[in-house]
């Protein structure tokens, strides 16, 4: 079913990623008011009716799809967290962010996207990546390769003594203890930032404009699309214990991600403390 889903749909996603984003994100770009941004767990994470109007819409727009899967969204998880279990069941299971990037979206930022991806039982088989006030489409099917706007990306490698430009989880969302791992990576020959929206800096990766990417916090709808764009586009990813991250486990955390194997093992051996 997956097999011949993958074969025929993909452009059907598309045109739910698409439509979502025209319908109930990009009409409140700029035009949220007050009552339309909501705090979750504090004044950093927000959340607004974008987020949720369009993760209810691909949710029944993707489920019609593909009959028989299950929508694991952030949305849909902040208000039941068992929701995340369906990862580790057998249905296939549509990753879901709304609005990547809910930070910049409510403060007039363009750089924000839509992230979709496909798995089944925690691998990851497809993804979308969706910027849609930047007119960008990300996308990657396992074993076929990514492409940007229809053209394939190559994530390279970066050229022998340059700086390694680190995106790194934010401190605005990083505990004390993960930011003082993070601080691991303030070395000569590497030059860390903190990262914007998570689906953005993946791509960036999958197309060489940054080296490697830090990340402190598990949720699959940050990672899922981004994972498997940049392993399509060559690169490559490790926790600190050694073991790739998947979405369907307990990671051992932070992880790193680089343009290719020997920059995520760099970032993987800094964040561990080794030199």
């Amino acid at each position: 079913m997956i097999d011949e889903f993958l074969a025929s749909r993909l452009g059907d996603v598309e045109e739910a990623v698409r439509k979502a984003a025209a319908v109930e994100i990009m009409p409140r770009f700029r035009q949220l008011a007050r009552h339309d941004i909501d705090e979750k767990s504090g004044p950093h994470d927000l959340v607004t009716v974008a987020d949720r109007r369009a993760e209810e819409h691909l949710t029944a727009a993707l489920t019609a799809l593909l009959p028989g899967s299950v929508v694991v969204g952030e949305e849909a998880v902040h208000a039941d967290p068992t929701v995340y279990e369906a990862l580790r069941r057998e249905a296939p299971v549509w990753v879901v962010d709304p609005v990547d990037g809910t930070r910049q979206f409510v403060n007039g930022d363009p750089a924000f996207c839509t992230l979709v991806a496909l798995a089944l039982r925690g691998e990851v088989l497809a993804s979308w990546t969706f910027a849609p006030a930047l007119e960008e489409l990300a996308t990657a099917v396992r074993g076929q390769g990514a492409y940007l706007n229809g053209e394939r990306l190559a994530a390279g490698s970066p050229r022998p003594g340059d700086e390694l430009r680190v995106a790194m989880a934010h401190p605005l969302y990083t505990s004390e203890h993960d930011k003082a791992v993070l601080a691991r990576l303030e070395v000569p020959g590497v030059a860390p930032r903190p990262c914007g929206s998570a689906g953005l800096e993946y791509l960036k990766v999958a197309r060489g404009d940054v080296d490697a990417l830090a990340f402190t916090w598990p949720s699959a709808w940050d990672h899922a699309a981004g994972l498997l764009l940049v392993a399509e586009a060559g690169g490559a990813q490790t926790t600190v214990a050694g073991e790739p991250f998947r979405i369907d486990r307990d990671n051992v955390l932070p992880f790193a991600v680089g343009r290719d194997e020997a920059t995520a093992l760099r970032v993987r051996d800094l964040l561990r403390g080794d030199r």
